[in-house]
């Protein structure tokens, strides 16, 4: 039997934080592997897409980091896309993921509707399961 490897994709370091503890508890109650991935979108300016990517570092490194020390084999990948859908599951096929973990942010619906909803299109799209773990939530899965 293979293993469970979890695609676990955050989008910033608040999330990172906030799922850290739940995620590990998961991973290791599944005896699974994690892929921690963040995708960074293309942006006009130089001064903002080094912030971005400096703050995808940061959320990659403080997840990674915590599932590591609570004994779970982890990776991080940085991604870079428009498309940030479609880069979540291309990675979570290419790297033989059977689940996607996505840590959503707290976003209206205005701001969802002109960033593009990403976990909507997601669920609608992924052949493996998809775990959403709620901005407004607390405890352990």
């Amino acid at each position: 039997m293979s293993r469970s490897k979890l695609l676990i994709a955050v989008s910033s370091p608040w999330a990172s934080e906030k799922l850290a503890a739940p995620i590990a508890d998961l991973a290791k109650r599944l005896d699974a592997e994690a892929v921690v991935a963040h995708v960074t979108q293309s942006l006009d300016e130089d001064d903002s897409e080094s912030d971005a990517k400096q703050r995808g570092e940061q959320t990659l490194r403080l997840l990674t980091e915590e599932l590591r020390n609570a004994g779970v084999k982890a990776e991080s990948l940085m991604l870079f896309s428009d498309d940030v859908p479609k880069a979540i599951l291309n990675t979570a096929k290419a790297r033989g993921c059977t689940m996607i973990v996505l840590g959503l942010t707290p976003k209206g619906p205005l701001k969802r509707l002109i960033a593009g909803d990403v976990p909507n299109n997601i669920i609608r799209i992924a052949d493996m399961p998809v775990l959403l773990c709620p901005a407004n939530w607390e405890g352990m899965i």
